[in-house]
C-alpha cells in the first residue's frame, strides 16, 4: 500500500492507495499532517512507501519526521517521469502540474488532453497523443477573484462563492456573483473550443477543489475527477518504484 500526501496552498490531502485503487482520501489542516499521518499507519499497517508533493517549501524538520515513519520520496523536477516535459522552464514548474500531466498519461494513453485543475489558482496543462507535456496556462481561482474584488476596490464586498441565478445581475451582490462565476466558465470555454480548434478529438479533466461546484454549469462534455491529483501522484511514485 503506498500513502500520498499532497501539500496544497490551503489544506494537505492524504490518500491511501492500494496498488491503483484509492482506499481512503482524508483533507486535514497542513499542521495537523504528521498526527494525521501516523493515525494512518497505526490504521493501515499495510503502508509501505509514500510520496510526498508539495508547492510549498517543505519545512527540513518535519520532512525528517515523515521519513523516520516510513520511506517517502519528495516530488520535485528531476523525479523520472513517464512523459517528454516540453516546458522551457522546467525549474519553475508546480510539481502538483507534473503529478496531473502523469494521471493524464496513465488514464488517457495516447490521447490529446487538457486538464484543468480548479484550485486556488485555475491551472490548465496539455499533454499531446504522443505525450509530450507541452504546458498551459494560469489564473486565477474562484476564492482569488472574489478576495480581488473585495481586496482593490473601496466599496464591494467579500461574497462566498455562489452559483448565480440569473446572467444579469440585479444587485451588486448579484452582479459579482455573475461577473466571477460566468466569466470564470466563458474563460474556460473558451480555452477548451481554442483546443479544440487545434485537436478535434481533445479530451478535458475538470479537477482540483472547485471541480464540483463548476462542472455543473458547463455546457460541453467533460470528464470531472477530483482525485485526479491524487491519482497522478500515486502512478509516479510506482511508476518511480519499479
Amino acid at each position: 500500500m503506498n500513502l500520498i500526501i499532497d501539500i496544497g496552498n490551503t489544506a494537505t490531502k492524504l490518500a491511501v492507495f492500494q496498488s491503483s485503487k484509492i482506499i481512503q482520501v482524508q483533507t486535514v489542516a497542513t499542521t495537523n499532517m504528521l498526527v494525521e499521518v501516523e493515525k494512518l499507519l497505526e490504521k493501515f499497517i499495510s503502508i509501505k512507501q509514500g510520496l510526498l508533493s508539495s508547492v510549498k517549501i517543505i519545512d527540513n524538520l518535519d520532512l525528517e519526521r515523515l521519513q523516520k515513519l516510513l520511506p517517502i520520496k519528495t516530488l520535485d523536477v528531476s523525479f523520472p517521469l513517464p512523459f517528454k516535459n516540453a516546458y522551457d522552464t522546467q525549474h519553475t514548474l508546480g510539481v502538483d502540474r507534473l503529478a496531473l500531466m502523469a494521471a493524464a498519461v496513465q488514464q488517457y494513453s495516447k490521447r490529446n488532453v487538457l486538464v484543468i485543475d480548479a484550485g486556488s489558482c485555475i491551472t490548465y496543462d496539455f499533454m499531446d497523443s504522443k505525450q509530450n507535456y507541452l504546458g498551459g496556462a494560469i489564473s486565477p481561482g474562484v476564492e482569488m477573484r472574489y478576495k480581488a474584488l473585495e481586496t482593490f476596490t473601496s466599496n464591494l464586498p467579500l461574497l462566498q462563492k455562489k452559483v448565480p441565478t440569473q446572467r444579469i445581475g440585479s444587485s451588486t451582490k448579484a452582479s459579482i456573483h455573475s461577473g466571477v462565476i460566468h466569466g470564470l466558465i466563458h474563460e474556460m470555454e473558451g480555452t477548451i473550443k481554442e483546443y479544440q480548434n487545434k485537436y478535434p478529438d481533445l479530451t478535458v479533466i475538470l479537477t482540483g477543489g472547485d471541480a464540483d461546484f463548476l462542472c455543473k454549469q458547463f455546457k460541453i462534455s467533460i470528464f470531472a475527477n477530483s482525485n485526479f491529483l491524487l491519482e497522478g501522484l500515486n502512478f509516479l511514485l510506482e511508476f518511480n518504484s519499479n
